[in-house]
């Protein structure tokens, strides 16, 4: 579905419903406020993406000394230097 006319914002409140079945059917449901576009209904992800633990693994590699803090870094850390 494509496009539609931006619906107002009174419509909005009392159709609300009818505005998210519209939405989740595809259609581009926009909400307008004195003509002017405001917001877009979108519907949510119905399952959000899940980091998979280890599915970087061997893609990703730390310096060895990653875990080092340059001497002036921890000087400006303590106020040592600007």
């Amino acid at each position: 579905m494509g496009a539609t006319e931006p619906v107002n914002v009174y419509e909005a409140k009392t159709q609300l419903s009818k505005l998210i079945d519209r939405a989740m059917a595809g259609e581009d449901v926009v909400i307008s406020r004195s003509g002017t576009p405001m917001v877009r209904l979108v519907p949510v992800p119905a399952r959000p993406v899940r980091r998979t633990p280890g599915s970087a693994r061997g893609q990703i590699r730390m310096a060895a000394d990653f875990d080092e803090l340059p001497e002036d870094v921890a000087a400006a850390f303590r106020g040592e230097r600007p």
